[in-house]
């Protein structure tokens, strides 16, 4: 039974995928990927954790489906490989998910099926299955078949007559070969495994610092006040920036865009390195037993007014980069400044939680991969080129045109449509025109599986 559904699904997906671009394929795709794994794995879809996985991986599949965008089509790769690693092991961090997930994919046939003999350094198969023989009772018979055909039809006219009328070219044997590397796929993830010793060590590994045998108070009284002196300087210099910081946005209301540019960019450069900068500093000092030592209060209160002025120096920049939005319009490293800021943000919050609560170092990679992931599927889940289009047209001081002619052709519709109520210039009328006839054509000759959702807005136009 197991076999006869891998065979079904192999079968869907060549009819899915072979010869075709992304479209609702890859949705169809999902489903039939969550079909076959609650088939082979029921007891596992009873966690709340999985479900909820496996809403957000059927979710990244519409996202393409309604905006064929490219990180819509990396969130939906990343949620599969995250999909299968929560079904191996629910309880890991997500990276080794995604290691679960990534080594399932590629190579669990062979996983189940062979084991390496340490002492031999061999591959042994897991099942007494004689390969050598399997191999003679295909290749033996079939190949005497042929070479009696042959013979027979050299002896019989009639029987060479049969034979030439029987038409094979039906068979698409690059067709075949890609039903082939749907059953391999299928075969590797319909009971996901896990990566040792990775995933064991990975949950053993918990999310406190203990106080280790050498603790010495002299040593850690050193340290401490030269932590609180570091920290203690640190604070009055981003004090300092700070104050001409903001005096800067309080001061140039109306600014011209290069240096709007420079000021956003180069205050992201200096956020980049003072954010490192400052969490390798604090994980350093609190990497052990200084958390323990009674005297660290000052140095504590020190450390999390440096991340708070740090969220100071975040907002900044976001307000910067708002008013950059304000006068010049939505681009897509416009954005990416809101969504590094945004992980900036909360890689921040997770390091004062680190330092309060006394968390190691595995804490901060597990929280802030788990933040990093979540940020990609909500930002796959937003058509850009259609919002950055809209806000652009409706709420910017001065846009670049061309810069939105240039995007995908997800905003193609509302170009076309603006060019209906705008004074447009002559050059970008035509370029506009241009892309929504070929757009259209693409979508009138695409095959049901590479439908978009603007396949039927196209049809009710």
């Amino acid at each position: 039974m197991k076999k006869l559904i891998l065979f079904t699904a192999a079968l869907l997906f060549s009819t899915l995928f072979y010869d075709k671009s992304i479209g609702i394929n890859l949705f169809l795709f999902s489903v039939l990927s969550v079909v076959i794994l609650a088939i082979n794995n029921s007891d596992d879809f009873k966690n709340k954790k999985n479900i909820l996985y496996t809403c957000i991986y059927l979710a990244t599949g519409l996202a393409v489906f309604f905006h064929d965008s490219a990180l819509a089509i990396i969130a939906n790769t990343i949620s599969f490989f995250t999909l299968i690693g929560v079904l191996s092991q629910s309880k890991a961090s997500i990276y080794v998910a995604w290691l679960n997930g990534l080594y399932t994919t590629i190579a669990g046939f062979f996983h189940r099926n062979f084991t390496v003999d340490e002492t031999t350094q061999k591959v042994e198969s897991n099942k007494e299955i004689d390969y050598v023989h399997l191999t003679k009772i295909i290749v033996i018979p079939g190949t005497i078949v042929i070479i009696f055909i042959g013979l027979y039809q050299n002896g019989n006219p009639i029987f060479n007559n049969l034979i030439e009328k029987i038409d094979f070219s039906f068979i698409n044997i690059q067709w075949l070969l890609f039903a082939g590397l749907g059953y391999y796929l299928f075969s590797n993830i319909h009971k996901p495994i896990e990566v040792e010793p990775a995933t064991s060590q990975d949950l053993k590994t918990g999310n406190l610092l203990f106080k280790t045998k050498d603790f010495s108070i002299p040593k850690l009284k050193q340290e401490n006040q030269l932590g609180i002196i570091l920290i203690a300087l640190l604070n009055v210099l981003i004090v300092i920036f700070l104050i001409t910081d903001i005096t800067f946005i309080l001061t140039n209301l109306d600014i011209r865009a290069s240096v709007f540019s420079t000021q956003v960019h180069s205050g992201i450069n200096a956020l980049i390195a003072s954010i490192v900068i400052a969490i390798i500093i604090l994980l350093y000092v609190f990497r052990g037993n200084l958390n323990f030592y009674k005297e660290n209060k000052t140095l504590k209160n020190l450390a999390l007014a440096w991340i708070l002025l740090n969220v100071i120096l975040v907002l900044s920049i976001a307000v910067k980069n708002g008013q950059y939005i304000y006068y010049f319009g939505l681009t897509y490293k416009r954005i990416g400044v809101l969504v590094y800021l945004t992980l900036t943000l909360i890689g921040l919050i997770t390091t004062l939680i680190k330092i309060n609560k006394t968390k190691n170092i595995w804490y901060l990679f597990r929280l802030n991969t788990k933040a990093a992931f979540v940020v990609l599927v909500v930002a796959a889940m937003i058509n850009w080129d259609y919002h950055i289009t809209n806000y652009n047209f409706k709420y910017a001081k001065s846009m670049d045109i061309n810069y939105l002619i240039d995007l995908s052709d997800n905003n193609t519709f509302l170009l076309k449509e603006e060019t209906k109520t705008r004074t447009l210039d002559k050059n970008s009328r035509e370029r506009i025109q241009k892309k929504y006839e070929k757009y259209c054509m693409e979508l009138y000759n695409n095959e049901w599986q590479e439908l978009q959702y603007d396949s039927f807005k196209l049809k009710l136009k």
